[in-house]
């Protein structure tokens, strides 16, 4: 097999079916490595390469770097949601930190250096000042958080030891679809995130629950940066053309520079969707923070990202995605 091929970890989720769709679509050849656990089957783009496993399991990546020759790494797989790390931390670290260590160790076999990382805005915390820069402290409120700065740590010393080199991309809040894909109807992930819960709570599934109505904003509910995930994909193909031109053992911002509320999201779905959202108040979740909105300007000098959509165009991409 003389091709080289970029893999895809977690490429059957929510993200990373759109990555590896938009990777194929530009011409590479694509490897999808996910465990089945959140992903969806019928998700996977046609002309992908797909090998069901566990990162847990370092003969199962092994296997695929020894079929495959990989030329650059995607690295999606991860626990990802902030709730859940708080009452499960060990399943976070063992899964986030001890998966992407079996991945590097099997990478480093191979000789194959490069790598691009999904990371979180969750390092930062409750930053003391936005919009936030890639040099605030990183302190974390959760496990999720932790466990994606523990990552970042690890690539840095690899960097520095010479065995890598790495583009960490922290990202806000995903959201949207690419409609102009035919998604199938059949599969459906557990939504994690705010704008695919509104939906949910907007197609009879049961009200949405706000999180806390007692935050120092300007109506008490949290406010978040959106990023629609086309252009979190696109902002990876620059990452992957960066590594080949040198750029490298850098970390990024990847969000609009806008802030909404949970009840500005409420709002606006409202009106796309020409009915109300049905909510209701409660509790704060353990771990989140108040204020939340990215500077993506290093992003933009250096890997020349700009983002096209905004929350309008990813609201309506996900009304007219029903499931």
């Amino acid at each position: 097999m003389s091709k080289k091929y970029t893999l895809v970890t977690g490429g059957a989720g929510y993200i990373g079916a759109h990555m590896a769709g938009m990777l194929i679509k530009a011409g590479y050849n694509v490897v999808i490595f996910d465990n089945l656990s959140t992903g969806v089957r019928p998700w996977l783009p046609k002309g992908a390469q797909f090998v069901k496993g566990d990162l847990l399991k370092p003969g199962a990546i092994e296997r695929v770097f020894k079929k495959f020759p990989i030329s650059t790494v995607i690295h999606f797989a991860a626990k990802i949601v902030v709730p859940e790390s708080m009452k499960k931390p060990k399943l976070y670290y063992r899964n986030n930190v001890g998966g992407t260590a079996n991945l590097l160790s099997a990478m480093t076999r191979h000789k194959v250096r490069r790598i691009v990382f999904s990371s979180t805005a969750a390092v930062y915390g409750n930053p003391a000042k936005v919009p936030v820069t890639e040099n605030a402290p990183t302190l974390p409120l959760n496990p999720y958080g932790t466990s994606k700065l523990m990552v970042e740590q690890i690539l840095q010393d690899m960097a520095q030891a010479g065995s890598i080199d790495f583009i960490a991309l922290r990202y806000f809040n995903v959201a949207g679809w690419d409609t102009r894909r035919a998604w199938p109807r059949k599969g459906r992930p557990v939504a994690t995130h705010l704008i695919s819960n509104v939906m949910k709570a907007l197609h009879g599934e049961g009200p949405l629950i706000i999180c806390g109505k007692d935050y120092q904003t300007h109506d008490g509910t949290g406010v978040r940066d959106f990023i629609h995930v086309i252009d979190l994909c696109q902002a990876h193909l620059l990452a992957i053309k960066a590594l080949r031109k040198g750029i490298k053992n850098q970390v990024f911002n990847l969000g609009n520079g806008n802030g909404f509320s949970v009840l500005d999201i409420v709002k606006q779905s409202s009106s796309i969707a020409g009915r109300p959202v049905p909510y209701s108040i409660g509790p704060r979740r353990p771990g989140d923070a108040a204020i939340v909105v990215a500077s993506s300007k290093k992003a933009k000098k250096i890997l020349g990202w700009k983002p096209q959509y905004n929350l309008k165009a990813m609201l309506k991409s996900e009304w007219e995605r029903k499931f």
